[in-house]
């Protein structure tokens, strides 16, 4: 099991990633939420790592931190949740906010995440309320301080690192940017690319 990668970041296409280490390039996926907190190109990262081997490959996911890594292996024991479901969970909602999301019993929270449909949402609570008794309350629910990819961003920076995110997610290309363009339309005050694409998702939950 590998569990932990560090070395030069040399590429970076969401939710792929390359990761140098001593001359072995790995390539990981990432959610969204490990993305936004990663450095710029050839400077050095340290990410936890969960590896996944089929019969027809063996796939290496990579997380910022450890509580997200331990909330992607929780996902995955879900019938039915599979890694990529899993990733676009991450890549869609904050641990914290997951976290509230399954102790409200919000199932439309969770199908506006693509490929999430009621019944997989309605497991997902029922599942994961009994191992989110684990965490115990030790999640931080307050965002407030949190490193923020789109701080400083034009709104050009903005949209395109949201529609990234978007199609990351799996949503068409054309999908996204109008997804993107409408939220902005109605919200031009957003500086965080975190956010835009959290109202984006909510506004096409609404829809």
């Amino acid at each position: 099991m590998i569990g932990r990668v560090r070395g030069i970041l040399t590429d970076k296409q969401a939710p792929d990633i390359l990761v140098d280490v001593h001359g072995v390039c790995y390539e990981l996926q990432v959610p969204m939420s490990t993305v936004y907190q990663l450095p710029g190109l050839g400077e050095n990262v340290v990410l936890h790592t969960h590896l996944v081997v089929r019969e027809d490959a063996h796939l290496l996911f990579g997380f910022y931190s450890l509580q997200e890594r331990q909330m992607f292996r929780s996902l995955i024991k879900v019938s039915g949740v599979g890694p990529k479901m899993a990733l676009a969970i991450l890549s869609g909602m904050a641990v914290d906010e997951f976290v509230r999301t399954v102790r409200i019993n919000d199932i439309a929270g969770l199908t506006r995440m693509p490929g999430v449909g009621r019944k997989t949402a309605e497991r997902l609570i029922v599942e994961m309320k009994d191992r989110l008794a684990e965490w115990g309350g030790d999640i931080a629910l307050a965002e407030d301080g949190a490193p923020s990819a789109g701080g400083g961003a034009t709104e050009q920076q903005l949209s395109q690192e949201a529609e990234t995110a978007l199609i990351a997610l799996g949503y068409k290309p054309a999908e996204a940017t109008r997804m993107i363009a409408q939220v902005l339309k109605a919200n031009p005050e957003l500086t965080r690319s975190e956010e835009l694409i959290r109202q984006a998702l909510r506004s096409k939950a609404a829809s």
